[in-house]
């Protein structure tokens, strides 16, 4: 059974996770192009992350930094690799979208990358009305990244 909490980076299991993911974002992505947070990035005070457990076991994670009142933004989703295929990622962008519905946000966005290990994120963000979109906050164009909207 899966359950999703609220983290603060404390545990060794979450710090790897979050290695792994920058990782994985500098094998396949432009190493000027990474826009993925490390921990210190997670844990600045306009960040939430949420990590999904079966029970001691890490299966993934998903962030959302605060734009403004009304606009998050997501960040960090990763699925741990021995959980792929378990819903995990359907599961962390299904609570961090209630999430940004509590808080009131008007919308969601996100960037991420434009080749084809992304190919998956894409159709999950489809899956759940995300649309493109361009630049948003800070980022500007690249020939990389793909933006994402979500209206609430």
């Amino acid at each position: 059974m899966m359950r999703i909490e609220r983290d603060n980076l404390s545990r060794p299991q979450v710090a790897a996770l979050v290695e792994y993911h920058l990782r994985e974002m500098h094998a396949h992505s432009p190493a000027c192009q990474v826009f993925a947070l490390d921990s210190s990035g997670l844990s600045r005070p306009d960040v939430t992350v949420w990590t999904v457990w079966d029970d001691a076991d890490l299966l993934g994670m998903g962030a959302m930094k605060r734009l403004d009142d009304e606009h998050g933004e997501l960040k960090s989703m990763r699925t741990a690799p021995g959980a792929l295929r378990r819903g995990v990622a359907r599961a962390v962008l299904e609570h961090m979208i209630g999430e940004g519905r509590a808080r009131g946000y008007r919308r969601l966005s996100l960037e991420t990358g434009r080749t084809e290990p992304f190919e998956a994120a894409h159709a999950l963000y489809r899956s759940f009305g995300f649309t493109e979109t361009g630049p948003f906050a800070d980022y500007s164009d690249t020939s990389f990244s793909r933006y994402f909207v979500l209206e609430l």
